[in-house]
């Protein structure tokens, strides 16, 4: 193919590439129990599970508090799934520990906006896997909860991130291939550049969601007496 040809082609493919980066997701107008009818609070299906949301603090890579409380949410079969995981992992003698589960659309907006780097915060033409309630980040820890040392901190945007990282020490790498197994024997997927981050398998079923997570704790109690019966 002539120079001027590629050089042409390179320049569209920028261009569109561009596009959909820009591009915002059209979320339809429902009401917010309507549309989070399948959402569950983690901790309502695992309360073993250890949580430290850091979007609800500065400590995370913006050094912005993004999120409007600590909370945890992922549709109720994710967590289901995720609940098997845990078991396996403690007759192993670990717990886990969630750092990030559902996003709110908004918040994927502002990462795009301080960051604008699609290697490391999902573009807003396609939203976050994060935004469906079908993503998690999350690490091993002790039964007590206690930190164990991995290949890399959460949201280091290194090569110590990825799955192929061969230089972490071997106790860090066998742990994180542990997590990588289990969660794969349990329906997740995952996401090569992020040790940490595991997609339910089947995420393009469920819609993206733009629900601050103080209105899912409100509709919470709602959303668990209608499934009930009650």
């Amino acid at each position: 193919m002539p120079i001027r040809r590629v050089g042409r082609l390179r320049r569209r493919i920028a261009y569109w590439t561009a596009a959909v980066c820009m591009t915002t997701v059209n979320i339809p107008a429902t009401s917010a129990a309507e549309a989070a009818r399948d959402m569950v609070e983690l901790r309502s299906v695992i309360p073993g599970i250890f949580l430290d949301i850091r979007y609800a603090t500065p400590a995370n890579f913006t050094g912005e508090i993004l999120y409007d409380t600590a909370a945890c949410f992922v549709r109720r079969a994710v967590a289901e799934r995720l609940e098997g995981a845990w078991l396996e992992l403690r007759s192993y003698g670990y717990a886990l520990k969630v750092f990030d589960a559902y996003r709110p659309y908004a918040v994927t907006l502002r990462m795009w906006e301080l960051v604008g780097d699609p290697r490391y915060v999902a573009t807003p033409g396609n939203g976050s896997r994060h935004n469906r309630g079908a993503a998690l980040d999350l690490t091993l820890v002790t039964l007590d909860g206690d930190e164990l040392e991995m290949p890399s901190d959460f949201d280091d945007f290194s090569e110590r991130a990825h799955h192929d990282y061969t230089g972490a020490s071997a106790a860090a790498i066998r742990r994180r291939e542990l997590l990588r197994d289990v969660m794969r024997r349990h329906g997740f997927l995952p996401y090569r550049g992020e040790w940490w981050h595991y997609d339910a398998a089947d995420w393009r079923s469920y819609p993206i969601l733009d629900i601050p997570l103080r209105d899912l704790l409100e509709i919470a109690p709602t959303m668990t007496n209608k499934r009930s019966g009650g």
